[in-house]
């Protein structure tokens, strides 16, 4: 008989970094905001050292850098990473989605419309990212479909980048409706084993969204938010 073990909990340091993530994605961290450690440590309710090594890893993930003598700063968003983030998008999703036509079944479809299910409450910045994360999924579950496992991986690192624009710009203009239209829209083309039809709306969403982020983050009241 196999026993599946546990898997262990998690670490301190993994815990303050899921939680110093989440706060960032979420925005309640802004971009451009100084964090020293004494205020990481009373956010999550975790001491320093856990603290300083959670923000070392969130270094390297590029959603915090070091400022000397005085803490860290969350990373700003720039104009050059909006175009970079959505172009690369462009060019790999209608592609994922062309390849994934035709390969839907139940099991995936249930996971594919999980974001159609999740609901969003505009003034709740962590209502916003729970709807990111489930666009995160559905995306990441299309990219999968096509059979590239590559592909996927490289996907879901770009949709973690774009998260904390999608955030700021969700706050602008509520647009999940769309997206809940959007993705229904594309799980029908997948369905029919349309992958042309498939990679079009692909394309459309990622653009309609790209606006959205650019609109928000270059209006006035967001200037503290992004550098050039």
């Amino acid at each position: 008989m196999i026993v599946a073990l546990e898997p262990p909990p998690p670490s301190l340091t993994e815990q303050a970094t899921a939680s110093l993530r989440r706060a960032i994605l979420a925005t309640r961290l802004p971009p451009g905001e100084t964090v020293s450690e004494t205020a990481a440590a009373t956010l999550t309710g975790l001491g320093k050292a856990p603290v300083r090594a959670a923000l070392a890893r969130l270094a390297d993930e590029g959603l915090v850098q070091p400022l000397p003598r005085r803490g860290w700063m969350v990373s700003p968003i720039t104009v050059r990473d909006i175009h970079e983030v959505f172009a690369l998008r462009a060019l790999l999703e209608p592609e994922a989605a062309r390849l994934a036509a035709g390969r839907v079944d139940a099991a995936a479809l249930e996971r594919l419309d999980a974001v159609v299910r999740c609901g969003y409450d505009p003034a709740d910045p962590e209502s916003a990212l729970a709807f990111l994360e489930a666009n995160r999924a559905f995306h990441v579950a299309v990219a999968e479909l096509s059979g590239n496992r590559r592909l996927a991986r490289i996907l879901g690192r770009l949709l973690d980048e774009a998260t904390r624009m999608l955030v700021l710009g969700l706050a602008r203009r509520d647009r999940t409706g769309e997206m809940r239209a959007e993705h229904g829209a594309l799980i029908a083309a997948l369905v029919a084993g349309d992958g042309e039809e498939a990679a079009r709306l692909a394309a459309c969403e990622i653009g309609t969204s790209r606006t959205m982020v650019m609109d928000a983050l270059l209006s006035p009241e967001a200037a503290t938010r992004i550098a050039t």
